[in-house]
């Protein structure tokens, strides 16, 4: 099978190529390899910023590919703005894709229309990145995807692209319920795919003297991602027990730095309001490192996960938080199960050769 995928979100299409090639597929990754992250692809598809000029010269390197995007058969894109352009500007983009291939699939892999009103318009969701019970969370970055996503071009492309694919897959049951509810008998969800063959510093960790808390922080996103609140609580919790613990913060390093400081990790503190581990969340689960972050059970019926309940999960209120936090640094006898079932739960469900065959049955399906 002849294989097309565009855009890439943490580097998912770039680790399922690997598993699709692996049983014998034919793939093809056209990207801007994630900006900085600069995951591997066959077509680069780089801007290097927000400027008119550099948009320009990305447009010019997608029409100078076009032709190398025909006769495919399966094409996915990421999710609606699945190109460094406005997402309207990629409708025409996305018709010529539904034009000279077989099937177009779409993923649901992050902020989008559907998710956003999902967030903001529903009762789906106790919390969200978008809002806190009946509280919304006006952060600088939430502005500009509300105004972009429920007023802006994203709506009528992201309609457009989601009424016409053949397939929608959803990586997280945030996504997958955002969409389910309009696109019943397109939507289905396949877990990330995660190569655990890449990774060099994988092992169970022991009970440590000291128990070393990692959390990373993307200075543009540090909202979003509630390290704001949860890095203030690690240090109180640092302060109250200094002989117990320690606390490791790192700002926007490049990823292989953020990787060598991670593998010194016990515990990974994460994505604040999150039901569902990420790929950062599976890099350190992959490692044997205790995730504190998003585990509800909702992530785990999706999965069909009876057994397995390695992250400790939090909700976005400080007394849940440092409840938890302090509970598993008392109780740190504890870890080396959770850094066992951490290792298992990634095998188990996000191993990218699984995964790679859960979206070829998709794809045929359709």
């Amino acid at each position: 099978m002849r294989i097309l995928l565009i855009g890439d979100c943490s580097g998912v299409h770039s680790t399922l190529a690997r598993g699709l090639r692996t049983l014998g597929h034919e793939v093809c990754v056209a990207s801007d390899g994630g900006g900085w992250k600069d995951y591997p692809r066959d077509i680069s598809l780089t801007r290097k910023d927000d400027s008119f000029l550099e948009g320009m010269r990305c447009l010019f390197r997608i029409v100078t590919n076009l032709q190398r995007f025909r006769n495919f058969d399966v094409v996915q894109i990421t999710h609606c703005p699945f190109l460094r352009l406005r997402s309207e500007r990629t409708l025409p983009v996305y018709r010529f894709l539904r034009k000279h291939n077989r099937k177009v699939f779409m993923g649901a892999f992050g902020t989008d229309h559907y998710y956003v009103k999902a967030s903001l318009e529903s009762d789906m969701y106790r919390y969200s990145d978008f809002r806190v019970g009946d509280k919304s969370l006006d952060f600088p970055y939430n502005t500009e995807d509300i105004e972009e996503c429920l007023r802006g071009g994203t709506v009528r492309a992201n309609q457009e692209i989601a009424s016409t694919c053949d397939g929608i897959i959803a990586c997280l049951w945030e996504y997958h319920v955002a969409y389910q509810p309009h696109f019943p008998d397109k939507t289905t969800f396949i877990p990330l795919p995660f190569d655990m063959g890449v990774n060099s510093d994988s092992h169970v960790r022991g009970v440590p003297q000291k128990v070393n808390f990692f959390i990373g922080v993307q200075s543009d996103r540090d909202q979003v991602k509630g390290t704001d609140v949860m890095y203030p609580i690690l240090k109180e919790l640092e302060c109250n027990y200094p002989h117990l613990c320690k606390v490791t913060r790192v700002c926007d390093l490049p990823f292989a730095e953020y990787q060598k400081e991670m593998n010194q990790a016990d515990v990974l503190v994460d994505q604040l309001y999150s039901y569902t581990p990420a790929m950062n969340a599976l890099l350190a689960m992959s490692k044997g490192i205790v995730v504190v972050g998003g585990g509800e059970e909702e992530n785990y019926d999706i999965l069909n996960e009876k057994e397995l309940r390695p992250i400790i999960n939090v909700t976005p209120s400080y007394e849940d938080i440092y409840h938890n936090l302090k509970d598993l640094l008392l109780n740190k006898e504890r870890i080396p199960e959770l850094s066992s079932q951490s290792i298992e739960y990634v095998k188990r469900h996000h191993d990218h050769l699984k995964v790679a065959k859960q979206y070829l049955d998709f794809w045929a399906s359709r």
